[in-house]
């Protein structure tokens, strides 16, 4: 920690606590205690059962999850190759040019993502390029909203990379191409890691523009959360999300470790 004094290391863990406990970690524990009752006739739930959960991993429910999972995985690679090309592209441009790029990419995040969600539904509804009524279409629109994301975390790291590699490459005789492929590249993959792992969170959790496109066939995750809750099954849509914070954590981990052995390499 920056802070060196003993009473001051206790204070900031108290500050921390006082802070996490309530903002972050109580409504989280009460979505998990929920989870496992049957009703909520006290301050706490009650009934403990593991029956959401046995309905939350087959079904409608592990088709959602499994949904989730290649919608969040295809969106952010779709997001980590679009924002690392803009990002390796904006790079050689002046700062005019840069600033220009950076305010194209962060515009989806800047409105909200119903909007974003209706302004890909009016544009693929017709041809030449129909996905209205596709999987695909909910898979684009996430991709448009995590971009920004994975073009931004990109940006930075290549601003903070030495060019002194690329120039020994370069001196040696390697070709532009080779240099990307085996010098810049490589440097930026905790960075790369990094970003994909913030784009399939984020689009895990995505639901105000996914409602407005997904076909009956290509239900997410959290809207069969938000359809159960709706209906009034709360212990059991609080198990359906337990499962998407499991699944995203678990994923966001491995992620994690390969960004660990890319920072050692």
């Amino acid at each position: 920690m920056l802070v060196h004094s003993k009473s001051g290391r206790w204070a900031a863990w108290g500050l921390f606590g006082l802070l996490f406990l309530p903002l972050f970690a109580l409504p989280l524990l009460v979505v998990v205690a929920a989870s496992f009752s049957t009703h909520w006739s006290g301050a706490l739930p009650s009934g403990p059962t593991t029956a959401n959960y046995a309905a939350a991993v087959r079904g409608e429910s592990l088709r959602a999850l499994t949904t989730s999972l290649i919608t969040a995985v295809a969106a952010s690679l779709l997001a980590l190759t679009v924002g690392t090309w803009a990002a390796l592209a904006g790079a050689a441009l002046r700062k005019r040019g840069r600033r220009l790029l950076d305010a194209l990419f962060m515009l989806p995040v800047a409105v909200p993502s119903v909007v974003v969600g209706l302004a890909v539904l009016v544009a693929f509804s017709r041809p030449p390029v129909l996905l209205n009524g596709t999987g695909w279409i909910v898979v684009l629109a996430h991709t448009v909203l995590v971009t920004a994301f994975a073009h931004q975390s990109v940006s930075a790291a290549i601003v903070r990379l030495d060019p002194g590699y690329e120039q020994a490459a370069a001196s040696l005789g390697a070709r532009p191409a080779y240099v990307l492929w085996r010098v810049r590249l490589p440097l930026l993959l905790p960075s790369l890691t990094a970003a994909a792992g913030l784009s399939f969170a984020l689009s895990m959790g995505e639901l105000s523009a996914t409602m407005m496109l997904y076909p009956p066939d290509w239900m997410p995750l959290p809207v069969r959360i938000f359809t159960a809750t709706d209906r009034g099954s709360l212990f059991s849509g609080s198990a359906v999300a337990v499962v998407l914070m499991a699944t995203t954590l678990l994923v966001l981990l491995a992620v994690s470790r390969v960004r660990t052995r890319a920072s050692y390499r």
